[in-house]
């Protein structure tokens, strides 16, 4: 009986919105939209803590990083704001600094890497991408394949050969075929360089719309610092990680303060990246749920108008024997249904969106965001629902019935 008689209220609801469908649709709008901006700002933020985890870890799980700068909280006021070259007096690491680095003998490799974005240029085409200074064990660490040609050595980096490696994303772009690449000259502000090599697609934005250089043919208009923005250290053993942290720190700060530089692993700083993104995926669902107030409040107001245009209705109902309650369960039913509608709508569209921009960005939807989002959809036309509810059910029959 008591299926039936939900059954009989979901009809007679669906039954008023066709009534009034541009109405129903306006109302469910202000939900739909609040969901969408829930579901895709999360996606956005799992997609960014994706990308970045992915980068590191395409790196190897051995590995040492130094910035410039403090990067993990301090005394001296250190944070995620210091964080790169020029910030808080970080440091600009130089060739010195590298050099230096290598007599770490438990390091199997060190990379130092200068980047900036610029314009590279083929005899036909200008495309951008990024320009990248560094040595000959940058292809190891950063774990790139040949697709063609090949990758430049020791000795061109001593005799500051103009050479270069092109990501295949912008071989294909400045030529018809990222094969095609091997032996021309591509230029890069004022210098140009002969492209020896394309690197197999990784995935990564910046490496596969990249030119890397030896760094030492970067020193002049590309580098006019001769400064580095980061510097690499790599071990095949694991155990020698702490150590290599240990006698890198020990190594700069000859040069530099405690607060101008991080020594840090891979570990620790997808650790910092997982809390840093714990509290923007919070900020970020608090200003889409504005969005989900604003809709409540939305259906809130066009069920008090419904309730005013039927209230004739009511009387009659309560009339012929109708309770308070039965008249409560029919508005809410309407006010649940709308926000359901809207936020089902919302979830469709934000998930479409999802499935197409995962093809350039791993984004990806939460389940939980999901079930949060349905279930406060809800939520809202139940709160919301409430009040004009009890206003239809509390009306009294006879002024009901008179009320024109």
């Amino acid at each position: 009986m008591k299926i039936q008689n939900g059954w009989h209220l979901v009809k007679a609801a669906l039954e008023g919105f066709k009534r009034n469908k541009v109405r129903s649709l306006l109302t469910s709008l202000g939900i739909m939209i609040g969901v969408l901006s829930v579901v895709l700002l999360i996606a956005l933020g799992l997609g960014l803590k994706n990308y970045l985890r992915q980068q590191f870890e395409s790196l190897g799980a051995n590995l040492v990083i130094i910035f410039p700068g403090n990067i993990s909280s301090s005394e001296e006021g250190g944070g995620i704001a210091n964080f790169g070259p020029g910030f808080a007096g970080g440091a600009d690491f130089d060739e010195k600094d590298y050099l230096s680095l290598t007599r770490i003998s438990e390091a199997d490799y060190v990379v130092p890497l200068f980047m900036k974005s610029s314009v590279i240029e083929s005899e036909t085409e200008r495309k951008f991408g990024y320009f990248m200074g560094t040595n000959e064990q940058a292809f190891k660490i950063l774990n790139l394949e040949t697709l063609e040609g090949k990758f430049f050595t020791k000795s061109d980096l001593t005799a500051r050969t103009k050479v270069a490696v092109l990501g295949q994303n912008l071989a294909d772009g400045l030529y018809e075929d990222s094969k095609d690449a091997v032996g021309k000259t591509i230029r890069v502000g004022e210098q140009r360089f002969k492209v020896i090599g394309v690197a197999k697609k990784k995935g990564d934005r910046e490496q596969d719309n990249g030119v890397i250089t030896p760094y030492k043919t970067s020193f002049g208009t590309l580098n006019s610092g001769k400064t580095f923005f980061t510097i690499y250290l790599g071990t095949t053993d694991e155990k020698s990680i702490e150590v290599i942290k240990r006698r890198a720190e020990e190594i700069l700060l000859k040069r530099y303060k405690k607060g101008d530089f991080t020594v840090t692993e891979q570990t620790e700083i997808l650790s910092t990246v997982n809390q840093i993104f714990s509290i923007v995926n919070a900020i970020l669902v608090a200003i889409g749920s504005i969005s989900l107030l604003v809709g409540g409040i939305g259906i809130m107001n066009i069920m008090y108008a419904t309730v005013t245009e039927r209230t004739k209705e009511v009387g009659i109902r309560r009339a012929v024997g109708a309770t308070q309650w039965d008249i409560l369960k029919q508005f809410l039913t309407e006010s649940v249904l709308l926000s359901i509608f809207g936020g089902s709508l919302g979830l469709i569209i934000a998930s479409l969106i999802v499935l197409i921009v995962r093809r350039f960005f791993p984004v990806s939807l939460n389940l939980l965001a999901v079930f949060i989002a349905i279930a406060v959809s809800s939520g809202i036309g139940i709160f919301f629902g409430v009040f004009p509810a009890r206003r239809a059910a509390k009306l009294p029959p006879i002024e009901a019935i008179r009320y024109e």
